[in-house]
């Protein structure tokens, strides 16, 4: 099956399946899905494309998108392509000076903004970009105060398609070739400064090539919805595989709407990390906790029943025993469909789910209700999935098998290492970094892991996020922390513990569960800190802990714990703009409540 060049991909496709609809949005004004063909689109590329060579773009200049997710990002990616342009992704909850640094680091020529919020970031500091020559928007409600070097999208569109220029454009997308730089992606890194990771067409291409022999029953016509931002390579790489399949990509432009979303399109496919499916269990928990005891024995066979049809049988490919099947087929029908229906999952054919550490019980809760989780693992500089969970024959437990034609191998300190014609060539314009980051052509992710006898990958954790405790145990926080937040009282912790006797947690309350509990118990407060600090609820916290914890190694509990008010968020520095921790911000942020919870005397305390 050839792949073509993606400088090319929409144009192929509008001559093949012109009136194909491929590319959706959600109208508001209209409540409804509007639909883009593959002709539509193509012809919205090439006039952008066009109104590039007017506004002088050469190739490989570098042209930014900071949106959440529109039609307009792929028009603006594959009108880049088409002109041998790279493509620099950003976050739409990007700051102002994160925003700054990337267009000056990559030299970026021209930026597209979404809304008000970001046009407002690029605003502070345009006139001191030595780079930046125009700022465009999407959105034309977006005032935009004046500035002569700004322009609205349409407007742009409208110097599209001289013949003279689209001739241009043609030869450059004739000209161009897999050694192409594709994208610019900045990581959002836990540590250090953010990295400009350099995909090529190559790295693009291969990509699409292996997913095609490893997910094969991806089909024509059936629906993705892509709510986590493209900004990021899990989504970034999924839709783009989508688009190459026929697979009609519907984009969720605020991610506040996905429970709306999903009930709407009944998606095949759904690409996301496992917190998100944390809070559906957690959804699911509480809505069986409030059924009678009968409907909850029903339940409790239904799961019996899931998990051995689906996880010892199907998993293992083996032929289930006649009465298991007429059973599952009963509860899939009266109990495990009509939660799926309820959430707007019945046609789930596979949610691919990485980005995170997944406990396994959370796997099999899905899992054995045929909810289709295939968990991988991937970063940004291997253009996503590095392993994932194939058809039949997953391990739980593991993040799945290696993808075709990729090399994995374990280094010095458990190190994953990763080889293979999807990984980057390098970090843009950081030498340094580059030969510190690979190891005779192996890179080196950062993650530790192990490989089992059939290669499967198993990750532990992040080198740089494992602690020792001060009696030399080993502990993997993200295992811990991805554990204890399925809880529905637990909004978000962060565990600590690294040279210290015991491990301890900070952890921000799920607000509206807590005050209902306090309403059912009669606690009356007037601040949250003395509900925080009432007895009943100290002790709810630590049952919850405590039963979350009962099947894990002593060394490895929280033995104590805080709740704090304000959430870890990206504006305090505390989280990537990938929603991850970053534990040394936290443990300066909190450290006199740290230090409390270990005793430290404040005259001597300790890092």
């Amino acid at each position: 099956m050839e792949i073509p060049h993606y400088s090319q991909l929409v144009f192929k496709k509008a001559k093949k399946n012109p009136n194909q609809h491929i590319l959706y949005y959600r109208d508001n004004s209209l409540a409804k899905w509007i639909g883009l063909t593959w002709k539509e689109l193509a012809d919205r590329v090439m006039r952008l494309a066009s109104a590039y060579v007017r506004l002088g773009i050469k190739e490989e200049d570098k042209i930014a998108v900071c949106s959440q997710n529109r039609p307009q990002c792929f028009i603006v990616d594959f009108a880049n392509f088409a002109n041998r342009v790279v493509s620099v992704p950003m976050y739409a909850t990007a700051s102002a000076s994160q925003i700054e640094y990337i267009v000056n680091d990559a030299q970026v020529s021209i930026i597209f903004v979404g809304d008000q919020q970001q046009y407002d970031n690029v605003l502070s500091f345009a006139e001191k970009s030595k780079s930046l020559k125009k700022i465009v928007v999407f959105d034309e409600s977006v005032d935009l105060r004046g500035n002569q070097s700004a322009a609205y999208f349409s407007q742009i569109m409208e110097l599209g398609n001289d013949e003279n220029d689209i001739k241009v454009v043609k030869a450059r997308r004739n000209a161009a070739t897999e050694n192409d730089l594709a994208i610019l992606m900045y990581t959002s890194g836990t540590t250090g400064i953010s990295k400009g990771v350099m995909l090529t067409h190559s790295n693009l291409l291969e990509a699409m090539r292996i997913h095609t022999i490893k997910i094969n029953q991806v089909a024509k016509k059936e629906r993705s919805l892509a709510f986590l931002p493209l900004s990021h390579i899990f989504e970034r790489g999924w839709s783009y595989y989508c688009l190459w399949r026929d697979v009609k990509v519907y984009l969720v432009q605020n991610p506040k709407d996905i429970q709306q979303a999903v009930r709407e399109v009944r998606p095949h496919y759904m690409s996301n990390v496992p917190r998100f499916w944390e809070k559906v269990a957690i959804g699911i928990n509480e809505k069986i906790a409030a059924m009678t005891p009968f409907k909850r024995a029903m339940v409790t066979w239904a799961m019996a029943i899931g998990e051995s049809y689906n996880l010892d049988y199907l998993r293992l490919d083996k032929r289930p025993p006649l009465k298991l099947k007429l059973s599952y087929k009963f509860a899939d029908r009266f109990i495990f469909g009509l939660v799926k229906k309820t959430v707007g999952i019945e046609n789930g054919k596979m949610f691919p789910t990485a980005g995170a550490y997944m406990d396994v019980k959370l796997i099999k809760f899905f899992r054995s209700m045929g909810i289709p989780i295939t968990f991988g693992y991937g970063l940004t500089e291997t253009f996503a999935s590095v392993a994932c969970f194939d058809y039949k024959g997953y391990k739980l437990g593991t993040v799945g098998s290696v993808m075709p034609d990729l090399q994995v191998k374990i280094g010095e300190d458990d190190e994953i290492l990763v080889k293979g014609k999807t990984v980057t060539p390098g970090y843009y314009n950081l030498p340094e970094i580059n030969a510190e980051s690979f190891v005779d052509g192996w890179f080196r992710t950062g993650d530790s892991g192990k490989l089992d006898e059939d290669g499967h990958l198993i990750i532990v954790d992040r080198i740089k996020d494992l602690f020792k405790t001060s009696n030399g145990k080993y502990i993997a926080p993200q295992q811990i922390e991805t554990r204890l937040n399925m809880d529905c009282y637990i909004a978000q912790i962060v565990v600590i513990g690294d040279s210290r006797n015991f491990v301890t947690a900070i952890i921000v309350p799920e607000l509206d569960a807590l005050k209902a509990f306090a309403a059912e118990q009669h606690i009356a407060y007037n601040t949250l800190d003395e509900l925080f600090a009432n007895e009943k609820v100290q002790q709810l916290y630590t049952e919850r802990l405590d039963e979350a914890q009962k099947d894990m190694a002593s060394f490895e509990k929280v033995k104590k714990f805080r709740l704090i008010k304000k959430n870890f968020s990206v504006e305090s520095g505390e989280m990537t703009l990938t929603l991850k921790l970053r534990r040394a911000v936290i443990l300066h942020n909190y450290k006199e409540l740290i230090d409390e919870m270990y005793d430290v005397p404040k005259s001597s305390s300790i890092v």
